[in-house]
């Protein structure tokens, strides 16, 4: 009996892990990721480097669709408006990513990010009408501490600049709070359609003028941040399919740590006590928010 048991639950199990390295690999690709950002927008307009990355974004969300029912059918929407909303979201999201990279370290900004989680459980309690409990709320009492640990207003090391992750991070939590809506109608396919082409034609508005033709080296940098973000959620797709996500979540937690490594090894900074205390409360509220999901 013993035996039997064990050889079933084996390929659960070994699928499981492989859930977990894909994503483990993906979180490294989007530190790396943020890491070529850090570099390109000092040179580069954010936008420029947003709309580039959508145009790329563009072409995988048609062949997705071609494969997989066609594009006429993935277009077809419960919700287009919501669909257009959440498409702005995620631009406005990843642009002002790009432009906390260029005042703060990649440190910093990851650790005041990681706020996403515990924002999005207060925004699901107001929108949705999620029941919240005791933990959860002890998560975000935690998680908000820590954010002050890194701003320390007050003690004249406050920067304006650290808004700019917070407010990336609430553009994030409604992102997720609209995905699960419109989730719970919609296609994976029509939701990546809508996020890719209407995401592309609003940045190209404001990209197209500020256009800043790069250099060789920037171009092959802006190649493979565009390309890489593609592969970073095939990964973390594959990585659904091999484990569930709530198992998956904690480990996602782990791009702030690659993160911080890529900033202290490749750029050479050096997170102060503060920023790194402030960042295991988040990290820790996070996780401890998680587990009554």
């Amino acid at each position: 009996m013993h035996t039997k048991t064990a050889i079933n639950n084996a390929p659960h199990a070994d699928t499981t892990r492989l859930g977990i390295v894909l994503c483990l690999l993906s979180m490294f690709i989007f530190a790396c990721q943020d890491g070529i950002t850090k570099t390109l927008v000092k040179d580069l307009p954010v936008v420029e480097l947003v709309m580039v990355r959508y145009w790329v974004f563009v072409v995988f969300a048609l062949i997705l669709c071609s494969i997989r029912g066609g594009v006429r059918q993935a277009i077809k929407s419960t919700s287009p408006w919501l669909q257009i909303v959440r498409s702005l979201l995620g631009i406005l999201e990843i642009a002002l990513f790009g432009l906390a990279l260029r005042y703060l370290g990649l440190a910093e900004t990851h650790a005041l990010y990681a706020v996403f989680p515990l924002i999005t459980l207060a925004l699901a309690r107001a929108f949705l009408g999620e029941r919240l409990v005791t933990r959860q709320w002890l998560a975000a009492t935690v998680g908000f501490a820590g954010t002050l640990l890194i701003l320390r207003p007050g003690m004249g090391v406050f920067e304006l600049a650290a808004f700019i992750p917070l407010l990336c991070a609430l553009t994030f939590a409604f992102f997720n709070i609209l995905s699960r809506r419109i989730g719970q109608s919609d296609s994976f396919e029509t939701n990546t359609l809508y996020m890719a082409v209407f995401g592309a034609i609003a940045v190209s508005v404001f990209g197209i003028p500020a256009w800043v033709t790069p250099t060789v080296k920037e171009f092959a940098l802006i190649a493979i941040l565009s390309i890489s973000g593609v592969l970073a959620q095939l990964l973390l797709i594959q990585a659904l399919k091999h484990a569930e996500a709530s198992t998956l979540q904690p480990f996602n937690f782990s791009l702030l740590a690659f993160a911080t490594l890529i900033g202290i090894f490749i750029f050479g900074e050096s997170p102060d006590i503060w920023t790194i205390t402030g960042a295991m409360f988040i990290l820790l509220a996070g996780l401890y928010a998680i587990r009554t999901n």
